[in-house]
């Protein structure tokens, strides 16, 4: 295999669609209450066991004292067994008990509010980017996306979790636990946690502030590197073409290196946190022990207290210790979320204005009025276009490509709003209506034929889900598939691939065209609807295509003239305009830009 020797591109900041400016963590974790709010009784009663596990967690060590002080007898002294205090072995016993089963009850409980929430946000993103423009689609890096969507959806569940049930009840044990002890003992033993705390929570802050930066490249780098695996796959007939197997490899490989690298900043960043935690933890640990065995001697406390004040400070370290890696992952929970809520946030390029009516045909007309539109402000593809299909007409617009034919098409749909003029269908402008409304009562063949990889029966159904069997092998057999699907293995369960790639591309237009046929809306609009056909099947299948427009109002868009003779107007484009009009014998006799190319069309075929 020859060699590919070609630069490869610097890793550009990745600024795909729905990337925003970064948003305050606040202004993140606010975006988060509506979704929790519609569960908030279900949060109150998880919120009151996990009190009660607290209560009974700190209630541990006090009865750990007063077991041990209860057992300070002489060894050998036979009044042991009597003086064993059963019931604050028990009481011990139940306290700890207590603690597990509260803690079990509160995820009980919590596990509806997490799920739900994710469900909520991530079905809200999915129909929020369905929703978006053509223009977003096309711009879209989809693997990065996906990414950036499954990071979020985890993210959602992290901050959930962590920042409603871990800090607060961490809050709630360290206050008990400093009351307790500024109680029992004297205030030298508060202030040694308390300084414990501040320096702990001081470091966790500012070391982690500063390796969140690794997070957000390494993140980026994830999604870029995911982004150029998916592309390569999803084009992995033109990299075979080209033989550039070992370039892709190289590409994703140096993509690999450098989220590698970003990885081992991340995990070394890491590894110096939670060194710096432990220190300070096993300071503080030494400083309350020392202080505690002095108090022993001394005889100011007993070997229960000892004890006591050592089970508090374990108790109080698994927490804190717990404390750092809740605001780790808080911080990079809404570093992940932060992306998400941005494809959220992107607006939509084209929206139903407020209180929009459905779209109602009673005939079918459609016209457009002096309709100029370009994708790009300073590139211009419609110009003053002007024409209707009246209802139960076929129109049909032929010219070179880039006239400007399948933007109309695009245009009717809605996908794009004109920047002047309006299409109108029975006399309402399009812009007015609900684009679901409109959507449906307007078919389309396309001319790229993409399939879902599912079955050929799924794929057809799709014009009508719910659609029957018989419903599903009518439509195929009017679209002349249905005698090549039956004579497959598994019939209409075949499963077509990814994109329809194991159909021909013939194939795949016949399954498109059984698809509109089963939908059977009042306007269809054929966007070289029979390219990928031979003739035979172009023919045959010409008849179908004219018997299903017939008292529909259709819009035909070719490149080959001899599929639009019968059409009742033909319009002829060139730059965006419209040059000619007229049936296909008048403009034959104009001698025009027509003529011109039905005759070359003839010639070829000769």
């Amino acid at each position: 295999m020859r060699r590919v020797a070609m630069t490869l591109p610097e890793p550009a900041e990745p600024a795909g669609p729905g990337v925003a400016p970064p948003r305050s963590d606040w202004a993140t974790l606010r975006r988060l209450l509506p979704y929790l709010w519609q569960y908030r009784v279900r949060v109150m009663v998880a919120l009151a066991f996990l009190i009660g596990a607290k209560l009974a967690n700190v209630g541990v060590p006090l009865l750990l004292k007063e077991l041990v002080d209860a057992l300070s007898i002489p060894p050998g002294d036979a009044r042991a067994l009597l003086v064993v205090p059963v019931g604050l072995l028990i009481a011990y016993g139940a306290l700890r008990l207590s603690t597990s089963l509260f803690t079990e009850l509160r995820e009980l409980v919590f596990a509806k509010v997490t799920e739900g929430t994710v469900r909520s946000i991530s079905l809200q993103v999915f129909r929020h980017l369905h929703s978006l423009s053509l223009r977003f689609h096309l711009e879209r890096q989809t693997g990065g996306m996906t990414r950036d969507i499954e990071r979020g959806a985890r993210g959602v569940q992290s901050l959930i979790s962590y920042s409603l049930y871990s800090i607060f009840p961490t809050l709630v044990e360290v206050g008990l636990v400093l009351a307790l002890l500024g109680v029992k003992f004297d205030a030298v033993f508060v202030w040694i946690t308390v300084a414990a705390l501040a320096c702990y929570i001081a470091f966790t802050v500012v070391v982690t502030e500063w390796r969140t930066q690794f997070r957000k490249a390494m993140n980026e780098l994830d999604s870029s590197t995911h982004t150029k695996a998916i592309d390569s796959l999803l084009n992995y007939e033109t990299v075979k073409y080209f033989n550039n197997e070992d370039y892709e490899a190289q590409r994703y490989g140096e993509s690999l290196e450098r989220l590698r690298r970003a990885k081992l900043k991340s995990q070394s960043s890491l590894s110096l946190l939670n060194t710096g935690q432990q220190l300070i933890i096993a300071t503080a640990l030494v400083a309350m022990l020392w202080r505690a065995t002095e108090g022993v001697v001394a005889g100011t406390l007993t070997l229960g207290d000892l004890v006591m004040v050592n089970a508090f400070m374990i108790q109080l370290y698994i927490p804190l210790n717990f404390l750092g890696v809740v605001y780790r992952e808080l911080k990079q929970s809404l570093t992940d979320l932060e992306r998400m809520f941005a494809l959220m946030e992107r607006e939509r390029e084209v929206d139903d204005p407020p209180g929009a009516p459905d779209l109602v045909v009673m005939h079918g007309e459609v016209r457009f009025e002096h309709v100029s539109f370009g994708y790009d402000a300073n590139r211009p593809i419609l110009h003053d276009v002007s024409f209707e299909i009246p209802a139960g007409h076929k129109v049909a617009v032929v010219g070179s490509s880039g006239a400007g034919k399948s933007t109309l098409a695009r245009l009717l749909f809605r996908f794009y709003d004109v920047n002047a003029g309006r299409i109108t269908i029975d006399g309402q402008d399009i812009r007015t209506v609900t684009q679901a409304s409109l959507r449906r009562q307007i078919g389309i063949v396309p001319q790229d034929t993409v399939l879902f990889n599912d079955t050929v029966e799924y794929n057809i159904a799709y014009g009508r889900p719910g659609a029957t069997r018989e419903e599903v092998e009518a439509a195929a057999r009017a679209a002349h598939i249905h005698d090549f699907i039956a004579s497959t293995p598994k019939g209409y369960d075949t499963i077509v691939g990814e994109r329809g790639l194991k159909l021909s591309g013939g194939e795949k237009q016949r399954v498109a065209i059984a698809r509109t046929l089963l939908k059977n809306p009042p306007i269809l609009i054929f966007d070289e609807a029979t390219s990928a056909l031979d003739s035979a099947n172009e023919r045959a299948i010409q008849a179908e295509l004219a018997s299903a427009a017939r008292n529909k109002t259709a819009l035909v868009i070719a490149h080959r003239l001899s599929t639009v003779v019968d059409a009742d107007e033909i319009l002829v484009m060139d730059g965006g305009r419209i040059i000619e009009r007229g049936t296909h014998a008048q403009l034959l006799a104009a001698g025009g830009r027509y003529a011109q190319m039905w005759a070359l069309q003839q010639s070829s075929s000769e």
